[in-house]
């Protein structure tokens, strides 16, 4: 589209992973908003050995916007580093305290267990790190023509002389997503010659989910980024996901079996502490819910816990309540938190071994791996078993095939490379989910007072996309809606 700058898409346009999107200011300069990791079947092709390498040209790019701290939005930043990225890292306050925590963890996982190599690597990134408060406009660094390699700028005169137009001076804002903790959709403004307003949504949170306030929809769009997770669904009212996960439970431990959720470590399973504090407290005559033993097995976990902690001015108005009232949401007594790996060991021998229901919460949340590999493997064969999702499983993930084979006769799944027969009992409450559906993708575009002209779709497989697609085009009649490649 003339006149609209050019946005190249390098993640999450064939899938719900990898985001990484690169807009072009001029031709001398780019923002890249995310640099996350590919995850299940979208590490596939040319990210099969490696998905976090960075496979594009970063000579333009002058800063990262990061819009929240999961995984798929941030995984591939350490490689980012490596490629010779120098430029500032710009987030949230929140983010800023995470980000550090998840790539650590992140290059224990997948890259390296050498100290002083992770050492190296998070004091570069730390470094980069520019803190900015929610509502407050930055500005964005703008390269001169000198700093920029000459072939590269060649190429691009080209085609920003067809096809688009150029811009002298941009800046940025954090918006709530509602989505996580620091979590942001960022609106940049290009300006010069005339004005360009683009929003990206990263992602957008659920409506009345728990802790976190719902985001609100920023006043003008001219080019929209956004989300699609969930674009052809819509999730459960908040009350009846929480008695949907409450009468799980209740039927889940009549034999005394386990149940075990897997949850991302940041969000879901605070989400998850949160709404299961609220069951406790008003099942206070339950006997079984007032012994059951609540067991977040990752350190991780109990980590980010805390920072939700120190953030509480984040929170929405009904957990600051709660905390007046001497609550703790995140921090009830029958709250047991699994530290080193020897502990998580002991944890999963004596549960195969007594005869007592416990619920445990455990990482990762698509079992891609984590603590929650030998949870499954442990107890996926028994009867007595329940496994919960409370998330959405990205195609070619141990839990996406969970899901699709438990009903089964004979289904199983491979974890670790052994096939694990499905005797388990296999929920799905879709409404924990801390994305938003598609009730709330359409009204964050419906409640903008001046809607966008150009919309891209990314961050959802085709189905959702195709249908969120159908939806702003019979409310914008005059939009161009299209699903980014």
């Amino acid at each position: 589209m003339y006149n609209s700058p050019r946005i190249i898409h390098h993640g999450a346009v064939n899938g719900v992973t990898g985001s990484c999107h690169q807009l072009d200011i001029n031709r001398v300069t780019s923002i890249l908003v995310d640099c996350g990791l590919f995850q299940g079947a979208e590490v596939s092709g040319k990210f099969a050995d490696n998905g976090l390498a960075i496979e594009f040209d970063i000579t333009k790019i002058s800063a990262l916007i990061v819009t929240h701290c999961h995984i798929d939005h941030v995984g591939r930043i350490p490689y980012l580093l490596a490629a010779g990225f120098t430029g500032p890292i710009f987030c949230t306050e929140a983010s800023a305290s995470l980000l550090p925590l998840v790539i650590e963890d992140a290059l224990k996982v997948g890259v390296t267990r050498d100290k002083t190599l992770i050492a190296a690597c998070l004091k570069l990134l730390k470094k980069l790190i520019v803190p900015v408060a929610y509502k407050q406009w930055f500005s964005l660094p703008i390269n001169s023509l000198s700093n920029i390699n000459s072939h590269n700028t060649n190429t691009t005169i080209s085609d920003y002389s067809n096809t688009h137009l150029e811009y002298q001076t941009a800046k940025a804002k954090f918006q709530p997503a509602g989505h996580i903790l620091g979590s942001a959709y960022v609106e940049i403004e290009l300006n010069k010659p005339q004005k360009h307003r683009v929003v990206f949504s990263g992602d957008l949170g659920a409506p009345y989910a728990p802790l976190l306030p719902a985001p609100k929809s920023p006043y003008r769009a001219d080019t929209l980024v956004i989300e699609s997770t969930y674009g052809d669904k819509n999730h459960q009212s908040r009350k009846l996901r929480r008695q949907n996960l409450q009468r799980v439970i209740d039927r889940a431990v009549t034999d005394n079996g386990v149940v075990l959720i897997p949850a991302f470590s940041i969000g879901r399973t605070q989400e998850l502490l949160y709404e299961l504090e609220q069951i406790i407290y008003q099942q206070s005559t339950n006997l079984m819910w007032q012994s059951i033993e609540v067991i977040v097995d990752s350190p991780m976990a109990a980590n980010f816990t805390e920072q939700y902690k120190k953030f509480k001015k984040l929170w929405d108005d009904e957990a600051k309540h709660k905390v007046k009232a001497w609550r703790h949401p995140l921090n009830f007594s029958q709250l047991y938190t699994i530290g080193d790996h020897k502990q998580h060991l002991s944890v999963v021998k004596a549960l195969a071994k007594r005869n007592k229901p416990a619920i445990v919460i455990a990482a990762s949340g698509m079992c891609a791996g984590g603590r929650i590999m030998n949870y499954l493997t442990q107890f996926i064969g028994d009867k007595t078993t329940d496994i919960l999702f409370v998330g959405y499983q990205a195609q070619g993930t141990p839990g996406r095939d969970i899901q699709k084979y438990a009903s089964k006769e004979g289904g199983y799944v491979m974890l670790g490379g052994k096939k694990c027969y499905i005797k388990a009992a296999v929920h799905t409450i879709s409404g924990y989910s801390a994305h938003a559906d598609q009730a709330g993708l359409i009204n964050f575009v419906k409640r903008m007072r001046h809607q966008p002209s150009h919309i891209k779709i990314v961050h959802g497989d085709l189905e959702a996309k195709e249908a969120l697609q159908s939806c702003y085009r019979r409310m914008l009649s005059n939009a161009f809606v299209e699903i980014a490649t």
